[in-house]
């Protein structure tokens, strides 16, 4: 999931601090991590409607980041004259523009017929407005926007915690978190070699996670940063 730069973030709707207190007061093991790993540092963009960022979303899968950057910067590129220059399109101008400008940006032919299907479930309705989204619970989002083609729950997912900023959510599939949960809790080594057997399972995390509850999503983000700080990674994401 691509994350914002500086001078582009709103705050969180919900207080950090307050988040990692409860959770190291319910969880002794996480509090050790919390306290080795440092703040949480989640940002959230200023403004991006849904459209915008399951665009982005779709454009980043299964990429490096930085060469998903250059094809979302080139397609918003093609739509200057119609957008201005920096503009992000409307879902009516990617239906209608051919498929040999999204080629040229450097999308796939799946990832195309992705976006064209965002566009028209945003224009239908399929894929809420942000001011009802706000209103929606995770289910229900999750349950909307996974009708959009290339958007599985994982995307939805991960667009609820660093788009939304809800507090709660756990990407149990997840490798990251699969894999920071066992050198956690399940006396994975650093330096081991990671095979499946040795990832912890679904049950293993949502068990935990009801001491977790209701500031899951911050929990997971320590997960990820156990992955991190195992790698010898001691500078904190963005």
């Amino acid at each position: 999931m691509p994350r914002p730069r500086s001078g582009t973030t709103r705050k969180l709707p919900y207080d950090p601090a307050e988040a990692t207190y409860a959770l190291s007061a319910a969880d002794p093991k996480l509090a050790k991590l919390i306290a080795k790993a440092g703040p949480f540092t989640v940002r959230l963009p200023a403004q991006q409607s849904p459209f915008e960022a399951l665009t982005q979303s779709i454009i980043y899968q299964q990429l490096h980041g930085k060469a998903a950057a250059t094809i979302h910067a080139r397609l918003l590129a093609s739509f200057a004259d119609i957008c201005g220059i920096g503009n992000h399109p409307e879902p009516q101008h990617l239906l209608d523009c051919p498929n040999e400008q999204l080629r040229a940006a450097g999308l796939s032919h799946n990832k195309a017929l992705a976006l064209r299907d965002l566009a028209a479930k945003t224009l239908d309705g399929t894929v809420p407005t942000m001011a009802r989204i706000r209103r929606m619970s995770d289910d229900d989002i999750i349950e909307h926007l996974t009708q959009v083609r290339g958007i599985g729950k994982w995307t939805v997912e991960m667009m609820l915690i660093f788009r939304l900023g809800r507090p709660n959510v756990l990407p149990s599939s997840d490798y990251g978190i699969r894999k920071g949960f066992a050198l956690t809790y399940l006396g994975l080594k650093p330096t081991e070699k990671v095979t499946p057997d040795l990832l912890a399972t679904h049950e293993q995390i949502a068990k935990r996670a009801k001491k977790w509850a209701p500031w899951c999503s911050v929990a997971s983000w320590y997960m990820w940063r156990a992955c991190d700080l195992a790698a010898g990674k001691t500078v904190q994401p963005e």
